[in-house]
């Protein structure tokens, strides 16, 4: 088959994760435009907005040179960066919740400034807006991501994948993130993983170090859900495993039935909506940037 990256279907961690949660809500949040505008749409919420701004803030101080990174005060680029989400924006209901949420970024802002570990290090850029790779060019599907970072180990010419987590909650060990996180890393670039990390930013001063996954079986294992996916748009059969719906597709069916509230467009042209009743507890948040 001729390789064709406009024909193919793409999968990332994100949708991935949407679709093994429930089939409709990755059509709601992968296919779905509203057909009055063509956009795809999104949702937004306080932990969502939590999590967005203090990536930003972190993500982008590895595009500067190592002695420049902490020049300037990052609690200053976190205020900037944080008006984006202030408000309805971020989808608060009040002022004192949007405090409870700023100050907990505040707080994971200043453990890095204090603490900075790998961050005050060498780190790799992959030369690409979006990595991606040929999962399967058979099937004509493509991996693709962004990491939050990559530190380079200098001893040992390698890598290590590090990703940044704000949600309270610890990361399931099921997840395919860092398998796949693997993958792109090890196939967008020349130089070998040899650490790979989850940092929670909530608690932890430095990255806690997982087991580096088995290339062979991770790509098995995403290439048999990114089939799945792949059939699942072919016969635009997309099917919530609850017959009256579930948490993850609702919320969408809210977007496309007109109960949620457009607040505005974010940096993929996505329409960002709030639902106007209840968001859901902190503890089903889920950060995946």
């Amino acid at each position: 088959m001729t390789r064709d990256k406009y024909s193919a279907v793409w999968v990332s961690h994100s949708s991935i994760s949407d679709f093994i949660k429930c089939p409709k809500a990755y059509y709601y949040h992968n296919v779905y435009r509203n057909p009055k505008s063509g956009n795809k749409v999104t949702l937004i919420n306080p932990p969502l907005a939590l999590g967005q701004t203090v990536h930003e803030v972190l993500e982008s101080l590895s595009s500067l040179p190592v002695e420049k990174r902490f020049r300037e005060p990052l609690m200053s680029k976190f205020d900037l960066v944080w008006k984006k989400v202030s408000g309805e924006k971020g989808g608060f209901e009040n002022i004192d919740e949007e405090y409870k949420y700023k100050k907990r970024g505040m707080e994971m802002i200043r453990r890095v400034w204090e603490s900075p570990g790998p961050l005050a290090k060498l780190a790799v850029k992959i030369k690409m807006d979006l990595p991606y790779f040929w999962l399967s060019e058979e099937d004509n599907i493509i991996l693709c991501g962004k990491i939050d970072w990559l530190e380079y180990l200098s001893e040992t010419d390698s890598i290590h994948i590090i990703d940044f987590k704000t949600s309270k909650k610890e990361e399931n060990n099921n997840s395919l993130q860092l398998s796949i996180y693997y993958l792109l890393v090890q196939n967008c670039q020349k130089r070998n993983v040899t650490v790979i990390s989850y940092w929670y930013l909530d608690k932890d001063k430095l990255p806690q170090k997982k087991s580096i996954p088995d290339m062979d079986k991770s790509r098995e294992e995403i290439l048999k859900i990114a089939k799945e996916i792949k059939l699942a748009r072919q016969l635009s059969r997309f099917v919530c495993p609850k017959k009256t719906g579930c948490i993850f597709c609702k919320p969408f069916e809210q977007i496309v039935s007109g109960n949620a509230e457009l607040v505005g467009l974010n940096n993929y042209r996505q329409e960002v909506y709030v639902l106007n009743k209840s968001r859901g507890s902190e503890s089903k948040d889920s950060i995946i940037i």
